[in-house]
This record gives C-alpha cells, sequence and structure tokens, in this order.
C-alpha cells in the first residue's frame, strides 16, 4: 500500500512539473567566466546578472511556494504545523542570503570573488536543503495520514528545491583555480554554518534488510541534526545527536556508538580535527565515521580518508547510497566487533590452556615444547625424591562418602602443593592417597635434599590443619641419587620421573613408622647440618637389599 501509494504520488508529481513552467536556471556561467588577468571583469558583471536574473526570482518563487503551502488547506495541516513553521523559517534564511549577496555585488569583490562563490554554495544550500529535508518529511507524514492535498503541493516544493539545489552546483564555474584555496580557507570552521544537507526519506521495500546500529550525529546546525535524528529513528537506527566536536569527543568516550555521522565544518573543534583525535587514540576497534559535507571537492574528500574517515558524502545525500554506506559500515564495524571477541575468546581459552598444561608439566618442559621439540627426556645426576602416603585414609574413606572424601584430598593435596611451590619443588603425581614430590628436575637445585626436607617435616602439620575430624598420620620416604625425567604417553600424558632413585623413596616410604619421615643415607649426608637424624637399624629393601637408613630428628635452628 505505502509503495503503491508512492508511486501515484510520483506520478502526479511529474504530471504537475511537466506540466508547469520551469524556473529559469538554465543560465551557462561559462559564457561569462572569470578572465585570466585584471583590469574591468567581465566575470563579475556576469555573475551578477546570473544571481539577479536567475537566481534570486527562483529563490522568490520557492519562498512563496513555501509560504502558501498553509494557504486554503483548513486544518489539514495542523499536525505538520512545526516542521512547515521551520520550512518557512528556511525560507526566509534563503531569500536573506541572497538579498545579502545582491549587496555585495554593488561593492567591487573581484579580489575575492572566487573564495566567495565557493563559500556562497555553502551558505545557499543549507536552506534550501532545509526546505527539501522537512519536505519530504512532510510529504511522506501527510501521504500516510490523508492529507493528499497538502502532499501534492509538497511535491512541487520537493521538485523545485531539488532543481535549484543542482543549479548551485553551476556556481564553480565562476571560480578560477588559482583562487580557489584548499577546503579550510574558503569555508573556515565557525563561519560557514549549516553545510550537511538532509537524507532522503527511506524507502518502504519490505524485503529490504537494514542493518541497525546505534548512530552519533554531529552538526552544529539545530535543524540538520534535528532530520536527520528522525530520519535515522524511522531506519530503526537508535540515534544520539551532538551539537559540537567537543560534545561528540566526550560522548564516543562512555562508549555504546556504533558509527558517527560528522559534519565537516563546526565552531570550535571541526570535523577534521575530530576525526585526528579519533585516530590518535584508537583501539582495537576504531569507530566508523562517514563525513557528510557540502565541500563537492576530491581535495576534502581525501584530506577526510587521511584523517581516518571511513566515508565522505556530499550534499545533499542520495537516500539509496547513504543506506548502502550507513549498512556496508555498520557490517564491517560489527564483523570487526565480532571478530574481536572471537580473539578474545580464543586468547582467554589458550590462556586456560596454558594455565592447565602448566598444571600438568613443568615450566620449563612447556617451553620446550612451545620452541617445537616432540620428546621430552633428560636425564639428571641429583636428584631428590619423596613419597608421602596417608596413614588411616582407607579406613577413613571407607566411612566418608565420594564428596567428602574427595574433598578432604583435595584439601590436604592443596596445601601439599603450596608447600611444594614455598620450597622451589616439582609436584610430580599423586597415585590415590600418595603423594610424590622431587627436587632438582627439571631444574638442576644444588640444594634438593634440603628443600625436601623442610618440605617433608611441614607436611605433618598441614595434616592436621585439616577440618577432617578423624586423626590422619603420614609417613614419608626420601632418596637422593641420579634420575631420568621426561613426557610420558601421547595421550593424556603427563611429565613422570623413574629410576632407581625413585624405586628407593618409594621402599622407605612404604617401611616407614606412622608420623615419621624415613631417609636414605645419601639424603642424610647431602642435608647439610640444618637437620639432624636418628639412625635406624639397617634393614632389607625389595630389589636394594641390605641398607642403613635413618629418620630425621629434628631441623636445627
Amino acid at each position: 500500500m505505502d509503495s503503491a501509494r508512492g508511486q501515484t504520488r510520483m506520478s502526479r508529481a511529474a504530471f504537475r512539473i511537466a506540466s508547469r513552467p520551469m524556473l529559469s536556471l538554465d543560465f551557462d556561467p561559462r559564457a561569462s567566466a572569470l578572465p585570466e588577468a585584471g583590469g574591468d571583469d567581465p566575470g563579475v558583471e556576469g555573475f551578477a546578472a546570473f544571481v539577479r536574473g536567475r537566481l534570486q526570482p527562483a529563490v522568490r518563487e520557492l519562498g512563496a511556494e513555501v509560504e502558501g503551502l498553509a494557504a486554503g488547506l483548513g486544518e489539514e495541516p495542523a499536525p505538520f504545523g512545526q516542521d512547515l513553521a521551520r520550512m518557512r523559517a528556511a525560507a526566509v534564511n534563503l531569500a536573506a542570503s541572497t538579498a545579502e549577496l545582491e549587496t555585495r555585488l554593488g561593492d567591487d569583490p573581484s579580489p575575492e570573488l572566487g573564495l566567495d562563490i565557493r563559500k556562497l554554495r555553502h551558505d545557499l544550500r543549507t536552506p534550501i536543503t532545509s526546505i527539501l529535508g522537512y519536505g519530504e518529511l512532510v510529504a511522506e507524514e501527510a501521504a500516510e495520514t490523508g492529507a493528499a492535498a497538502l502532499a501534492e503541493r509538497l511535491e512541487t516544493v520537493i521538485a523545485d528545491a531539488q532543481r535549484l539545489l543542482g543549479t548551485l552546483d553551476t556556481l564553480s564555474a565562476f571560480v578560477r583555480p588559482e583562487r580557489a584555496g584548499p577546503p579550510s580557507e574558503t569555508a573556515p570552521a565557525g563561519k560557514t554554518g549549516d553545510i550537511v544537507g538532509i537524507i532522503p526519506a527511506p524507502s518502504r521495500d519490505p524485503a529490504a534488510e537494514i542493518v541497525q546500529g546505534h548512530i552519533l550525529v554531529v552538526d552544529d546546525n539545530p535543524a540538520m541534526r534535528d532530520l536527520i535524528e528522525r530520519r535515522l529513528t524511522r531506519q530503526g537506527h537508535a540515534v544520539t545527536v551532538r551539537g559540537s566536536g567537543e560534545e561528540a569527543l566526550a560522548r564516543i568516550a562512555e562508549g555504546g556508538i556504533d558509527l558517527m555521522m560528522l559534519d565537516l565544518l563546526m565552531p570550535g573543534i571541526d570535523g577534521l580535527e575530530v576525526l585526528r583525535r579519533l585516530k590518535a587514540g584508537a583501539g582495537a576497534t576504531p569507530l566508523p565515521v562517514i563525513v557528510m559535507s557540502a565541500l563537492n571537492e576530491a581535495e576534502a574528500a581525501v584530506r577526510c580518508i587521511e584523517a581516518g574517515a571511513d566515508d565522505y558524502l556530499s550534499k545533499p545525500l542520495d537516500e539509496t547510497l547513504l543506506r548502502a554506506r550507513i549498512g556496508s559500515s555498520l557490517e564491517r564495524k560489527f564483523l570487526r566487533d565480532r571478530e574481536r571477541r572471537t580473539l578474545d575468546l580464543l586468547r582467554a581459552e589458550r590462556e586456560r590452556s596454558e594455565m592447565l598444561l602448566r598444571n600438568i608439566l613443568p615450566g620449563s618442559v612447556v617451553e620446550r615444547l612451545h620452541a617445537g621439540e616432540s620428546v621430552v627426556a633428560d636425564a639428571f645426576d641429583d636428584v631428590t625424591v619423596m613419597f608421602c602416603d596417608l596413614v588411616g585414609f582407607t579406613s577413613l574413606a571407607a566411612r566418608l562418602g565420594t564428596t567428602e572424601t574427595l574433598q578432604l584430598l583435595e584439601d590436604i593435596f592443596s596445601r601439599f602443593d603450596a608447600l611444594a611451590d614455598r620450597h622451589g619443588l616439582e609436584k610430580i603425581k599423586t597415585i590415590g592417597d600418595a603423594y610424590m614430590v622431587v627436587g632438582g628436575i627439571p631444574d638442576p637445585l644444588a640444594d634438593s635434599a634440603a628443600r625436601v626436607l623442610a618440605m617433608a617435616a611441614a607436611m605433618a602439620g598441614e595434616v592436621r590443619a585439616t577440618k577432617h575430624g578423624t586423626a590422619l598420620g603420614i609417613r614419608i620416604g626420601i632418596d637422593t641419587g641420579p634420575a631420568a625425567g621426561g613426557i610420558v604417553g601421547t595421550k593424556k600424558f603427563f611429565y613422570d620421573v623413574w629410576g632407581d632413585t625413585v624405586n628407593t623413596a618409594s621402599r622407605l616410604e612404604s617401611t616407614c613408622e606412622p608420623g615419621r619421615i624415613h631417609v636414605s643415607q645419601a639424603v642424610a649426608e647431602a642435608a647439610g647440618a640444618g637437620f639432624s637424624f636418628e639412625r635406624r637399624a639397617p634393614i632389607d629393601l625389595a630389589g636394594k637389599g641390605r641398607m642403613q637408613t635413618f629418620y630425621l630428628a629434628g631441623l636445627n635452628r
């Protein structure tokens, strides 16, 4: 229904435009272009003729059409009164600008004529595009609410405003190349005022997919901000507006903006400076920016792109092109956001995997694997191995439930892990209620025996500190000597230590009295003066024969 109504409305407009006298805006300024030398300047006379004979009559006729919109329509325009008043205000502004231009032509503007004409395009575009923008809004809303007469009259105004806007582009023929300065010279910030045009009414194609986001509109002209905000809101975007570069930067710092539509020429911080500051402080996903300007020149576009803009659109904006540019910019932004989130998840997962790997393997072994080593196995000459077994755990576990048993082991072994870290030792594994730790693997330690003995002396106190309600004891076996260490297996692999020293430490633990720390003679000799030992009668160890062993008697302070 909306599409059919729009086609009918456009057909009526086309008939009205074709059947009425055209505004006389076909003047060719190239016929009186400015000469290359000084003296009498016929270009000024040609320009004056263009303004007085062609431009001013067209402006007066457009103003009369806008002024007469509400005449004879009774109460029909009441819902649109505010927007019609804005159109009348823009028409008054347009008439005042052309009248001021005619006054200036009474002087001798030839030394600065090139600059004046280019600035003139900016000054005249603003009220015309305001008339055009509000006219399209009111025409669309009038058609939707059944105000057909008002909609038809607005179509005539819109057509004339578009033709007058196009005529302003012919003013560039009056500009001498040597007099045409860069955009910053022709339209200094704070003097150009309103240069951003109006977004035409959106299409009503329900099949069109619109990428929606939170758009920040930055323009120092309230009417422009209002029109752009209303158009984008009708397209389904969330819109925030700001009136200056300072306000825009402050709002961006708060976050939550997906795209910025930026006026190029503003008082204070202009669009280029906003772009430079955004580029200087850009994070992982910079904010996409579309610059909107009446500077329809390649140089202005290049400067904006170099300063960090994603796109540059000249005013007035083509609705289809603008919709496509906003959609593609938002799509790229959302894609970058998804990529960043994916990378963050991958980074977090990699860190988690790294942490798990370092819980399984010694840190130096992990580094060797990262460096590309596929086989990690080393022989060590001086290693101290300790086995600890919890006395009474089997009978206690039979009385406890599975969850309570696991909680008890978690408590005790977590305390043992902290002791191992404190003494610079390497936990190898737990088997049931048995705990194995080594010193001197994978990194050699000159005092591995003393470190292991110090940890062993503290382990009984950690067991007593657990809240298990039943007395548990420990027995510990320690031996010092050569051993080998490396990664075992390809699935569920782990770092293990093997050799005669490991076997001896295990035998010493199994032949230890509860509550004691049983060590070999090699450990007693390597411990140093910080420990005292109690000699035990020689015992037979499986696979080792008869051996002289010792119990740790205490630590010498």
